[in-house]
């Protein structure tokens, strides 16, 4: 457990951080809404070690967290304009976005599907680790699967202490909701999950 100031978070222990996962470790982290299980998404051996952590069926994709719209753009095919327009709507924020995958991002991290969830936190700690880190990190969230979001270090040490080798601690997160999700498919979208944001301000934004 390091504990860490979410709105400014110490350089140092952010490079420490980052060398973890340099070693293709799964770390937990806080965000704007839960606390998620950071890793390289294209370190393979890092991905199933967070299927491992989590419990979670490899089915299920991992969405990943970035730090600028342009890092978003890198990570899908054929940006839609809709994805531009709820980027700029609700980055950094409590949105996440389901589009096309570019080739570059591994299959298994897409769950085979060839499709990605990419969302740009709210959080100093999410942005200072990914720009130490120099790349996007997984963002699943940090609890076994099938158990309660976490929305606290302690929640997250009583679940996965032991399967984790670092906790980044800023405290509560204060959210008491999830991202909300939109899946976007050309210019076609619909909401796969309401949360932070309503239905209404994405229906406003797209208008």
């Amino acid at each position: 457990m390091l504990k860490i100031d979410a709105g400014n978070p110490d350089a140092e222990m952010l490079r420490y951080a980052a060398r973890f996962l340099d070693r293709g470790c799964v770390v937990a982290i806080p965000t704007d809404t839960v606390y998620g299980l950071a890793a390289d998404p294209f370190n393979l051996s890092a991905v199933d070690e967070i299927f491992r952590v989590k419990g979670r069926h490899e089915q299920l994709g991992l969405p990943l967290l970035v730090n600028s719209v342009e890092q978003a753009e890198m990570l899908t095919r054929s940006v839609p304009q809709n994805f531009l327009r709820l980027a700029k709507a609700f980055w950094p924020g409590a949105l996440t976005l389901i589009v096309a995958a570019s080739h570059r991002v591994p299959l298994k991290v897409t769950a085979n599907t060839g499709r990605i969830a990419v969302r740009w936190p709210r959080s100093a700690v999410v942005e200072g680790l990914i720009r130490e880190f120099s790349g996007p990190l997984t963002g699943t969230s940090a609890n076994i699967s099938g158990h309660p979001s976490c929305a606290s270090a302690d929640d997250v040490f009583l679940q996965l202490g032991e399967r984790l080798p670092l906790v980044l601690d800023a405290g509560e997160t204060g959210a008491t909701l999830p991202s909300t999700i939109v899946e976007l498919h050309g210019e076609e979208w619909k909401i796969a999950r309401v949360g932070g944001i309503s239905a209404a301000e994405i229906t406003a934004a797209l208008s």
